[in-house]
């Protein structure tokens, strides 16, 4: 395995995600974390519905689960996983949950993503996602990437050293990794492998981006009088 230190992250975590996100209740007010397999069981035979919200349990450890208001947030990247949707730090078989030291970097940091998904679709011009921002606190040991020669596991397109890298890290009983963001100059992400890792965030901001038919031009704030604020190719 790639040799790098272990630091303590002490920050304020930003993240973005798609604003029709759905809160599922039962991390949130139907019983403690203990009791959420057996009741999803329970109710999964007569609600398929409910069972394809909550995602398989299985995949974090009942120790690890965190309940209460928010939850939903940090649970469901991790119940909710698929080979279909990888990403730089986990293959999806297994989760983790993203977030960066600043609202700028978190934000180009989905522009980047919603970039790659408009191209792929061709999607036509014009507002195209409405996303709300995560606030929360980090406070956790985690692998360091930010000094060092990392370049393989920080390649701006190719995920498979970082996927595999993440892998033995997560086997050896890593909570995450923080590591410099490749979308914005000076800004810094982690991906933490377990939802316990990092405090539940509350909600913040409410943004719109606007799609030009090649790159994504403008973010509006919703939450600010719908200001729009221009990008720079």
């Amino acid at each position: 395995m790639v040799s790098a230190p272990a630091s303590h992250v002490a920050w304020s975590y930003h993240r973005f995600i798609n604003s029709a996100y759905p809160p599922i209740d039962v991390f949130e007010d139907i019983a403690a974390p203990e009791d959420w397999a057996l009741l999803a069981a329970a109710e999964g035979k007569t609600n398929a519905r409910l069972a394809e919200t909550i995602g398989n349990l299985d995949l974090v450890p009942p120790e690890r689960r965190v309940g209460g208001a928010g939850a939903s947030y940090v649970m469901a990247p991790f119940t909710h996983v698929s080979p279909d949707r990888p990403g730089r730090f986990h293959d999806g078989s297994f989760g983790a949950f993203y977030a960066a030291n600043g609202y700028e970097t978190a934000l180009f940091e989905t522009v980047h993503h919603q970039t790659r998904f408009c191209r792929a679709t061709a999607e036509t011009p014009g507002w195209i996602a409405n996303l709300r921002e995560l606030v929360g606190r980090i406070e956790a040991t985690l692998v360091d990437l930010r000094a060092g020669d990392f370049a393989d596991l920080l390649d701006p397109e190719d995920y498979g050293a970082s996927q595999a890298y993440a892998r033995e890290v997560r086997t050896a009983g890593g909570d995450g990794i923080v590591y410099p963001s490749v979308r914005h100059d000076g800004g810094e992400c982690f991906a933490a492998f377990h939802p316990d890792v990092m405090d539940v965030p509350v909600q913040g901001r409410h943004v719109s981006y606007h799609w030009d038919g090649g790159r994504i031009d403008r973010i509006k704030d919703l939450s600010d009088g719908h200001k729009v604020y221009q990008i720079d190719p």
